[in-house]
């Protein structure tokens, strides 16, 4: 096992892998801005390296600043978190040029699964379905127009180099697809620094679900069964659960063997996650598969039981899975929800400020992940994301109930943000009766 590790990230994942290092005895360094230099957290970190200014670009964006950190730390490994470097392939290959150890995916699986377009084709080589799309990126306008006219409207279209919804655009029409096909090219160029953009057909009314997978370096390759992630804005999640309440068992184990014959062919190491849409008639399609932990991982380890941060130093450090997939289990059902500072009643505008009073839920079945704290002041320069409240009881109905009274008792004043919202999901008709899809937030609210 590593005795020592630094952590390129910030707020509630780098405080999360802290206390997994902990746990299993490794020392933790953090990085931090100039604007998180008064971050609780940091103090329970074993070392605190300051890299740069406020700004993302100067400092958690920043990798000669963090490769310097790491030397000076003298640090065996690097823990990306998620966003910033988690799949930054030219910031693995420089970690393993230095002999640090990226604690994350090969670079060779992360240019297999980081490039969608590569990911689609090797989805298709090992016969999971996809959805019909272009067969490669597309750079000129006109040609990507008469494609979308052949594959008929509405059409999505990628990036090619990345995901969280940026880069990504809806086309209805002729006039739409030319306004959203620029648009889409120039934000992906801003956000990835590659503006390969690629054509999917839509489908319509889907639900987004996706399979958590590990696998270490023999070769062993489990998955950790799926989570839903349907309610979400903007291509946003802000709602997960697991289990999909309209999977019946069969449909979930042909789910996550598709996802494990993509991490297997593409000679995956360590935790990844592998998305699919699921149509009305619960087919689903290969659309994506994110080479690092996610924000949503807790919803997966309250109803397996397993830390999937330690299994993500254990198997960078080596350590092989020593049981096999009938062992994990799946009890009961998680939800989570993502607590931004925003205004939801204002079109979802940051509302960045400082924090007078907080109050954190808690009782039976509740987790909270956060950062922050009272005094703690929400800045504009990074995610809005400030908190995750994942609760679990034995049955969908319980853990709606008790999401709902954690969010009553969940106060962040003066700030706006997603508890509001967060409580009139759960209490519509439509997601208590499992009648939802991606649009849902966009057509309700």
């Amino acid at each position: 096992m590593f005795s020592r590790i630094l952590i390129a990230n910030r707020g509630e994942i780098a405080l999360r892998i802290i206390r997994a290092c902990h746990e299993l005895g490794i020392e933790a360094v953090a990085v931090y801005s100039e604007a998180d230099k008064d971050a609780p957290y940091l103090q329970l970190a074993d070392e605190a390296i300051c890299i740069g200014p406020a700004d993302s670009a100067g400092s958690y964006l920043n990798i000669p600043r963090i490769i310097s950190a790491a030397e000076i730390a003298d640090v065996e490994a690097i823990h990306p978190g998620y966003g910033f470097l988690a799949e930054n392939i030219n910031f693995a290959q420089i970690c393993r040029d230095c002999g640090i150890a990226f604690i994350g995916p090969p670079v060779e699986a992360m240019q297999l699964l980081g490039d969608k377009v590569q990911a689609r084709k090797l989805a298709q080589e090992v016969r999971v379905p996809v959805v019909p799309g272009s067969e490669g990126a597309i750079e000129k306008e006109s040609e990507a127009l008469k494609l979308a006219n052949k594959m008929g409207y509405p059409i999505m279209i990628k990036a090619a180099a990345g995901g969280g919804g940026r880069g990504m655009r809806v086309a209805h029409n002729d006039i739409s697809f030319r306004a959203a096909f620029g648009a889409a090219r120039a934000e992906a160029d801003a956000a990835f620094g590659d503006s390969r953009v690629y054509l999917e057909k839509c489908i319509v009314e889907p639900r987004h679900v996706e399979v958590q997978v590990i696998a270490d370096k023999e070769g062993n390759a489990l998955h950790f069964y799926e989570r839903d992630c349907t309610i979400q804005r903007r291509h946003q999640k802000m709602i997960e659960e697991s289990p999909c309440p309209v999977l019946d068992e069969r449909g979930r184990e042909e789910l996550c063997k598709a996802a494990l014959r993509i991490i297997k062919e593409a000679k995956y190491v360590n935790a990844a996650t592998i998305e699919f849409l699921l149509d009305k008639d619960k087919k689903f399609y290969f659309i994506e598969a994110n080479a690092r932990i996610q924000v949503e991982h807790p919803v997966t380890e309250m109803v397996t039981g397993h830390d999937l941060i330690k299994w993500q130093l254990k198997i960078a450090a080596g350590h092989t899975i020593k049981f096999r997939q009938k062992n994990i289990k799946h009890t009961g059902v998680a939800i989570e929800c993502r607590i931004n500072a925003e205004d939801p009643a204002n079109n979802f505008t940051p509302s960045p400020g400082t924090i007078t009073k907080l109050i954190l839920p808690g009782g039976p079945g509740v987790r909270v992940d956060t950062h922050v704290h009272q005094g703690w002041t929400v800045s504009t320069n990074y995610d809005s994301m400030i908190s995750k409240l994942i609760v679990y009881q034995r049955t969908r109905t319980e853990a709606i109930a008790t999401m709902k009274r954690a969010l009553r008792e969940f106060v962040i004043e003066p700030i706006k943000t997603t508890i509001p919202i967060c409580l009139d999901i759960l209490s519509h008709n439509l997601f208590v009766k499992n009648q939802i899809d991606t649009g849902f937030i966009e057509r309700n609210f």
